[in-house]
């Protein structure tokens, strides 16, 4: 009898747990595409094409594909980071050629960066603090010796680079996050007493280096320039015949564990969005490694930048490194902060790949936990500058400042099919090909729109289907496109 009650009580104390268990299980996310269209925008080679809207789907049912049929497989419920925004830098060299242009066409380039009914909606903004290699000349903001900064002054910025950022946060509606990245702290804070050619910064001067980012962001915040974020160093392990200083890992985690990261807590700036690495994707993983599990410096740290450059020691584009950077540090932004196409030509401003390389970059970054993404220069001359040293780039639309023209490259319309679509909130989703020679990513905006970005760099023209759910909308890649396919 007392083994049967024990049993009994087995059994109820069973009964009890699963049916507490089955009360907190959450019912599996629902998203259906009926009564949805499916609005196709293109941009193709050998074609008048350019963010076209090209043609309108309709969904039908198609519980299983084949595998003979090419598919781009989406699935609105799993998701993962959410956007920050997309956009490109205002440096010196393009608030110069900016300056250059009539009243006309700079409202065009505004309209045409910033506008999202009739340009491609950028939402995010990087800018330099001193000079870079995009400046005319080479400037700081100090004078030699002056370790108080008494005499700091952004009295150069206020003829090009100033103007020009006000105008493009008024033409995003008022709002525009920007960042700011120094290329080199003064030549008298530095071991080699030089703005070029790396060098370190000095350890007596770390607090006066902290206290100079500090005074920048405040200078343009008091100027009507909101500043949201900053990063350490601009690529800190780049010793440039421009304007650069070396960190090592160490030395960067410790300038933000001892001085930078304390410094803008004490001058509350501590929601500035601080960004370490801003350099290549090569070594992400070993700066973040080295900054992010050091609680003392991580916890001043909002996320990693990075750069596409690593293709100048002969490697290919590393998602790799980016992918387990943020597979290890999820709780940490990414953000790719600077890429441009260099070694400027001008008989090369039709060449295609300038387009598919940013769409290449941008779909593989996003896949790999990119929140954020950034291009250089929104603007160059005619000879891709200015440039105080004759590193001169290409950006995605140039000036030809002696005939007061626009010159709109394909990286333009390959930017603006995500920047365009993809709005900040928005959260990625599961996307999938089934074919290597369609590239995908996709989106699912807070609006409830879903985005997908479908890439086609081969010469081949390939018919696949948007699936979802069991449903599917059927269209054509045509040879070297990008296609965003709105869903709502």
């Amino acid at each position: 009898m007392k083994q049967n009650l024990s049993i009994l009580l087995i059994l109820a104390t069973a009964f009890n747990v699963a049916a507490q268990n089955k009360k907190t299980v959450k019912p599996a996310a629902v998203y259906s595409v009926a009564n949805k269209k499916v609005t196709v925008y293109t941009t193709a080679e050998k074609s008048e094409y350019r963010i076209s809207k090209t043609e309108t789907l309709s969904f039908t049912t198609n519980k299983q594909p084949f595998e003979t049929e090419p598919c781009i497989f989406v699935d609105p419920t799993v998701k993962y980071q959410s956007l920050v925004g997309i956009g490109g830098a205002l440096t010196d060299a393009s608030a110069e050629t900016f300056a250059k242009l009539s009243k006309k066409n700079q409202q065009e380039l505004l309209t045409a960066y910033y506008s999202l009914e009739k340009g491609i909606g950028y939402t995010l903004a990087r800018t330099n603090i001193a000079s870079c290699d995009f400046s005319s000349g080479s400037y700081t903001y100090v004078q030699d010796n002056d370790k108080e900064l008494k005499t700091f002054s952004v009295a150069h910025d206020q003829d090009y680079k100033i103007p020009l950022i006000k105008q493009a946060i008024a033409a995003s509606g008022g709002k525009l996050p920007l960042f700011v990245s120094p290329w080199s702290p003064p030549a008298w804070m530095k071991d080699n007493n030089s703005l070029i050619q790396g060098g370190h910064l000095l350890p007596a001067y770390c607090q006066s280096w902290a206290n100079h980012y500090v005074k920048f962001i405040k200078t343009y915040e008091s100027m009507g320039i909101p500043i949201w974020g900053l990063s350490v160093q601009n690529e800190p392990m780049a010793k440039q015949r421009w304007e650069s200083c070396v960190f090592t890992a160490e030395e960067e985690r410790d300038f933000i564990r001892n001085f930078l990261g304390p410094t803008l807590q004490k001058s509350g700036l501590a929601s500035k969005k601080l960004i370490a690495w801003d350099h290549n994707r090569d070594q992400i993983f070993q700066r973040a490694s080295t900054i992010l599990n050091d609680k003392d410096a991580a916890k001043y740290v909002w996320g990693i930048g990075f750069h596409w450059y690593e293709t100048w020691t002969g490697s290919g584009m590393q998602f790799g490194n980016v992918k387990q950077t943020h597979e290890a540090y999820p709780d940490k932004a990414l953000i790719f902060t600077e890429g441009c196409k260099e070694k400027y030509d001008v008989n090369k401003l039709d060449d295609w790949m300038l387009g598919e390389r940013y769409g290449y970059s941008m779909i593989n970054d996003f896949n790999a936990g990119t929140a954020a993404w950034t291009d250089w220069n929104i603007l160059l001359d005619e000879k891709g500058g200015p440039n105080h040293v004759g590193n001169f780039c290409f950006a995605p639309v140039h000036a030809d400042t002696k005939n007061d023209k626009l010159i709109y490259t394909n990286a333009y319309y390959y930017m603006g099919h995500f920047s365009k679509f993809i709005r900040p909130g928005a959260k990625r989703i599961g996307s999938a090909s089934s074919r290597d020679k369609l590239q995908t990513t996709a989106f699912l905006n807070t609006d409830g729109k879903l985005v997908v970005v479908v890439m086609n760099q081969t010469d081949d023209k390939l018919k696949y289907s948007l699936w979802i759910k069991g449903e599917a909308a059927t269209t054509t890649s045509l040879p070297h496109s990008i296609i965003t396919l709105v869903v709502e």
